[in-house]
């Protein structure tokens, strides 16, 4: 029973980080991917200081990041006219030990595939495969039923199954098999990448507009030293009525930017001209804001979900992608201290799962952006001066709170120690 390796469904950046964390601590693992060809496939997203520390302890630092995004140093939510809500520094410059990296999804995808190949070897990824299901055993362990693209099914007996399978998990519907369907607010997101300056400090995350109606716009690399032309990530966003659910036959399809740029005609300011920056794209995704409801549990004996499977939420906090690779990091520390264990998964899930199910319901009020809620609630969305619309120690205490709740506060993070201690190792007599 010793020698079965633990089995994750999905190689995703929640699935890569879960498997670089268990070969980090000397635990056999292999990951089933459906895709037969791994790709650099995504836009935009951020990674927050508590996730980037994580990935420096496996070894995957600055100069790595730096090839595949760029250090982010401020955040800042704009008005209809143009005008700052709020805007504060961002990783090293507010003061983390650790930098926010704003990053290309895809490049970070293959970074942390190359790095698991390298590390682990080429046999723990099998890709074209897919767990379909699973069947706990009379003694502890698991096995999964795997699908493949030839066509053929197979099964495999591990110590544990970790579901990294996405929003969409046949893990999760398994475990939760009378779960709601997926939740749409009504919110639909075009999203797409254009070359072009760098606005405000030259790496600034910018929400402009209402809560209902705005575009998210940040870089994903460093200025070209010839052109001074940066890959700019980004996201126009409108909120719809939902009453009828969504329309479309597919989740996530690409659009020609005629589809919808309409929406943001006229938003022309000395600092960012919208219009030119959707135009400026080679093409565009269109996307529903989905999530799903909150469960009572991740897990089920000798199988645990983690990263969208567990807690699939808007992306209004930036804190997707990071909270899987935190998830993987916990994960590591309940193994050392349990072994290779359902006891592990359980202590996973104490630690986890009613926290991260509070920060899905938080996003879908808005999250951090819920200020512009407060805003468009007072003025419409226009004013002079934002002291007098949300005086400035209610701006400050809205954003500590979310970051309390989403797990980097500066003071909590910049003080806590390490995840997992360096060297650390699932000790044999633990494993069994």
């Amino acid at each position: 029973m010793t020698d079965l390796p633990v089995l994750i469904a999905g190689g995703g950046i929640g699935g890569l980080a879960t498997a670089l964390t268990l070969q980090q601590i000397g635990v056999p693992c292999i990951v089933y991917e459906s895709v037969r060809e791994m790709r650099p496939l995504g836009v935009g997203i951020n990674l927050q200081p508590n996730a980037v520390r994580e990935l420096y302890d496996l070894g995957i630092g600055a100069d790595d990041l730096d090839q595949v995004g760029v250090p982010a140093k401020e955040w800042a939510l704009v008005g209809l006219n143009g005008n700052d809500i709020y805007s504060e520094p961002r990783g090293l410059l507010a003061g983390y030990n650790w930098p926010q990296y704003a990053v290309h999804r895809g490049k970070l995808h293959m970074l942390l595939y190359s790095r698991l190949v390298q590390r682990a070897g080429a046999q723990t990824v099998r890709l074209g495969s897919r767990v379909s299901g699973y069947e706990k055993n009379a003694e502890g362990t698991v096995t999964a039923r795997i699908e493949h693209a030839d066509g053929s099914r197979s099964e495999q007996r591990g110590r544990l199954l970790i579901g990294a399978d996405g929003i969409h998990s046949a893990v999760r519907a398994q475990m939760h098999p009378t779960q709601p369907p997926i939740h749409w607010g009504g919110a639909v997101m075009w999203r797409g990448v254009t070359w072009a300056k760098p606005m405000r400090t030259g790496s600034s995350f910018v929400g402009l507009g209402t809560h209902r109606h705005r575009v998210v716009v940040y870089p994903i690399s460093h200025p070209d030293p010839k052109t001074g032309l940066a890959l700019i990530n980004w996201i126009a966003e409108v909120t719809m009525d939902n009453t009828e659910g969504w329309k479309q036959t597919g989740w996530f399809r690409q659009v020609p930017v005629a589809e919808f740029a309409h929406h943001f005609a006229g938003w022309t300011y000395d600092w960012l001209d919208v219009p030119a920056l959707i135009a400026g794209a080679d093409g565009a995704y269109e996307n529903p804001m989905i999530d799903r409801d909150p469960v009572p549990t991740w897990v089920d004996g000798p199988v645990a979900l983690m990263g969208d499977a567990a807690h699939a939420m808007y992306p209004t906090g930036s804190n997707g992608a990071s909270q899987a690779i935190v998830d993987a990091r916990v994960l590591g520390t309940c193994l050392l201290a349990h072994g290779v264990t359902p006891a592990a998964l359980a202590a996973y899930d104490e630690k986890l799962c009613g926290p991260i199910s509070a920060v899905i319901l938080r996003n879908r009020g808005a999250g951090p952006f819920g200020l512009l809620n407060l805003v468009d609630e007072r003025c419409g969305g226009t004013f002079t001066n934002i002291d007098e619309v949300v005086p400035p120690a209610e701006r400050e205490a809205f954003m500590a709170n979310y970051k309390k709740a989403a797990g980097f506060a500066i003071e909590q993070l910049n003080a806590a120690p390490r995840t997992i201690a360096e060297g650390a190792m699932v000790d044999a007599a633990k494993a069994a």
